[in-house]
C-alpha cells in the first residue's frame, strides 16, 4: 500500500496509505526508503483478520476516517534531515568492545560481537574481487541503499568470514538484488529465512563442510557466510526488526548448504545449480523458506519403500504455503528436499534419475481437495474472491490437474508440476535421514548466480592457504 501511495505522491495525486496498526512503524521507515519520508498514513486499529465485521466498522469510523482527512488535507511535517556516514571514512575509534557497543547502538550488529571493519582488514578482502570498490551491485529495498563492493566487503569482515571468501559474498548480494529474488519481502510476518546452497570447486577448496553436521554451525565457511547474508539484510538493505522486520517470531540465519558433488557426479544426478539452468561451476543459490523438519530413519532398500515417506513429509510440512502452489501466486511454491548420499545413492541404485524422483513425489505428495481449500480459503484469508480449487481451475487460475472433478476427498498435488519440487544431496553419507524446506514462494523466489573468480584466483587462493 505504501509503495502504491508513492507511486500516486509522485504523479502529484494526494494519497491516504491505511496501515494496520501493527504496521505504522513499517510504514514509516518503507516510505523513508522510498524517498518520502513523511508520506501520509491513516491507522487501522488492531488487526483486522480478528475483528468481526462490526468491530471493524467502528474503528475505521472512530480512528481512521479521521486519518484519511489529515492525511488528504494537511502539509506533513518537514522530514528530518540525515546525514549518512563517508562509506570509506573511518566512523569510530576504540577498543573492540567500545567498537562492538558502537555498532550495536546503532543497529549495524545482529547482537553477536563483529569483528571491526578496519580498513586494512576491508583492503584484504578487496584483493580477492577484480571488481571496483565502488561498483554497485544493486540498490536494496527497503532502504534503497547502493550495495557496493565495498560495502560487501566490510559485512563480510564484521561476519567473521575469511577474505578468500569474497567471490561467494558478491554473488550473494548480486543474487539478493535481484528482482526474481525479491528482496523487499523479506520482513514479512511469517518469519522466513533464506538458504543459501553453494555448488562448485569452492566446496572443497574454501573447506565448506558437505557432510555429517551439514545446515549445523562450526565450520567456518558456512557459518560466517550465513551470518554475512543476515549482516546484509540489516545494514545494505535496511531490515530491522521492530521495524521493517515484522517477522512476528522469526527465524535466525542459516549456514550455508554445500552439495556432496562426488555423490551426484557418481549417481549422474544433477547440481541444484544446474537444475535452475546453470552450467556445472562455481554457483550459489538463495531461497527463502519458512521452515523445515527432518525425515528420520528413512527405511527401505528400495524407491518403492523410500519414495512413500518422503512424499508424506512434504505433505505434513506444507500448510498455508499451498496459497504458493494455487491462489495468491499459483505456480510458486518450490519446497527442497535434501537427501542424504546414502538415501540419494538407495534411489539411484534403483534406477531413479533426479527428474523420475520428482515424477514420484509430484504423484504421491498428494492431500484431499477440501483440505488444500481449506488451507488457502477457509483457515486463511489469503485468497481473495473464488476458493474452489476446481472453479479456479476451470477459469485457468489454477492448472488442469486441480480440476479433474468436483469429488472433495479427490487427491490433489502441493506443487504445480514435477520441477516445482527441488532436490539437493548433502549430510551425513551413512545416515538415512532427509531434510524437507517449505518455500515462501514468491516472496524469496529460487534465484542462482555463478560466482565470478578473480583473474589471479590460484595465487591468490594459494597465499591465503599459506596464512
Amino acid at each position: 500500500m505504501v509503495r502504491a501511495s508513492a507511486a500516486a505522491e509522485s504523479a502529484g495525486v494526494p494519497s491516504a496509505s491505511l496501515v494496520c496498526e501493527g504496521f505504522v512503524g513499517q510504514a514509516a521507515t518503507t516510505a523513508a526508503g522510498l524517498g518520502m519520508p513523511n508520506l501520509p498514513a491513516a491507522a487501522v486499529p488492531g488487526h483486522v483478520d480478528v475483528q468481526s465485521a462490526e468491530e471493524l466498522r467502528r474503528n475505521i469510523v472512530a480512528v481512521t476516517v479521521d486519518g484519511v482527512v489529515r492525511s488528504l488535507t494537511e502539509t506533513p511535517a518537514r522530514p528530518r534531515t540525515v546525514t549518512e556516514p563517508d562509506p570509506s571514512g573511518i566512523v569510530f575509534e576504540g577498543t573492540f568492545d567500545e567498537v562492538n557497543r558502537f555498532f550495536y547502538e546503532n543497529e549495524w550488529s545482529d547482537g553477536l560481537p563483529v569483528v571491526p571493519p578496519t580498513g586494512e582488514r576491508v583492503q584484504e578482502f578487496l584483493r580477492f574481487t577484480d571488481d571496483a570498490p565502488a561498483e554497485e551491485l544493486g540498490v536494496l529495498p527497503p532502504d534503497r541503499r547502493s550495495a557496493t563492493v565495498w560495502a560487501v566487503a566490510v559485512n563480510g569482515v564484521m561476519a567473521g568470514c575469511r577474505p578468500e571468501y569474497m567471490p561467494i559474498l558478491v554473488a550473494l548480494v548480486e543474487a539478493m538484488a535481484d528482482p526474481r529474488y525479491g528482496v523487499e519481502h523479506s520482513g514479512n510476518t511469517p518469519g522466513a529465512e533464506t538458504l543459501i546452497v553453494l555448488n562448485g570447486p569452492l566446496i572443497k577448496q574454501l573447506g565448506f563442510n558437505y557432510e555429517q553436521g551439514a545446515l549445523r554451525d562450526g565450520f567456518q565457511a558456512n557459518t560466517s557466510i550465513g551470518r554475512f547474508w543476515r549482516l546484509c539484510l540489516r545494514n545494505l538493505a535496511g531490515f530491522l526488526p521492530h521495524k521493517t522486520d515484522k517477522g512476528t517470531f522469526g527465524n535466525t540465519w542459516r549456514v550455508v548448504l554445500a552439495e556432496n558433488e562426488d555423490v551426484l557426479r557418481r549417481i549422474g544426478w544433477t547440481t541444484i545449480a544446474e537444475d535452475q539452468g546453470m552450467a556445472a561451476g562455481n554457483a550459489v543459490t538463495i531461497s527463502r523458506y519458512t521452515g523445515g523438519g527432518v525425515i528420520a530413519s528413512v527405511f527401505g532398500s528400495s524407491p518403492e519403500r523410500i519414495v512413500p515417506y518422503l512424499a508424506d513429509a512434504l505433505v505434513r510440512q506444507i500448510g498455508w504455503e499451498l496459497i504458493f502452489t494455487v491462489g495468491l501466486a499459483t505456480g510458486t511454491q518450490k519446497p527442497l528436499l535434501i537427501l542424504s548420499p546414502i538415501l540419494a545413492e538407495t534411489l539411484a541404485k534403483g534406477g531413479l534419475s533426479k527428474g523420475d524422483l520428482k515424477a514420484r513425489l509430484f504423484a504421491e505428495a498428494c492431500l484431499p481437495a477440501w483440505k488444500f481449500e481449506r488451507y488457502i480459503g477457509e483457515w486463511t484469508n489469503l485468497l481473495p474472491g473464488e476458493r474452489s480449487l476446481a472453479a479456479l481451475a476451470r477459469a485457468g487460475k489454477a492448472p488442469a490437474v486441480f480440476g479433474e472433478s468436483e469429488e472433495p476427498n479427490r487427491l490433489v498435488p502441493v506443487v504445480c508440476q514435477p520441477d516445482d519440487i527441488m532436490i539437493g544431496v548433502s549430510g551425513d553419507p551413512l545416515r538415512t535421514n532427509a531434510y524437507c524446506f517449505v518455500h515462501n514462494g514468491m516472496l524469496g523466489y529460487p534465484t542462482t548466480k555463478p560466482v565470478r573468480l578473480p583473474r589471479a584466483w590460484p595465487q591468490l587462493l594459494g597465499a591465503a592457504r599459506a596464512r
